[in-house]
């Protein structure tokens, strides 16, 4: 069995275990995305983790991607990895602008920090994350600097420390 029909087969299977709450599947360059609906993140997230045709043990990133102005407004993307298979998939699914997105912290312990990351700079809430809080910018920062309304310039120098306008 070539490789591309053995992730045909694993796809084929994840599709019939969550026939209901998938919207897609893409496949390129061996590269796999599931977008899936936000309700069953988790469900989906735990099975690719503990059935042994997937293994997915390895959380590489949380993104969000802002595109602004669709709505629902943000994708989150959690990229996975087998590391005894070889595999990555991406979970994926979209998230409107003041909802919230399911943590996976509960399955993988290092989501905690891209999570986090997400959050300070796209605003994308995390329901179930252990300690939601800003990672780069102070907790008095206004905004969401990856967010394609943001200013370009920022918020007038409200920020420059030296209180000097920049041209």
């Amino acid at each position: 069995m070539s490789r591309i029909e053995k992730q045909q087969d694993i796809l084929s299977k994840l599709k019939d275990s969550f026939s209901r709450d998938i919207l897609d599947i893409t496949a390129f360059k061996g590269d796999v995305t599931v977008l899936v609906e936000k309700k069953a993140v988790l469900n989906v997230c735990n099975y690719l983790k503990d059935d042994p045709s997937f293994r997915m043990n390895y959380l590489v990133d949380v993104l969000a991607v802002d595109h602004m102005p669709r709505s629902p407004r943000f994708d989150v993307i959690y990229c996975l990895y087998s590391i005894p298979k070889k595999q990555r998939i991406r979970v994926k699914t979209m998230v409107a602008e003041g909802e919230s997105a399911p943590s996976v912290t509960g399955i993988w312990a290092g989501a905690d920090w891209p999570e986090r990351e997400a959050y300070d700079m796209f605003g994308v809430v995390f329901e179930g994350h252990p300690d939601l809080s800003r990672i780069y910018l102070p907790d008095d920062w206004e905004g969401f600097p990856l967010r394609k309304d943001y200013p370009l310039r920022g918020y007038k120098d409200r920020y420059n420390p030296y209180g000097e306008e920049k041209e």
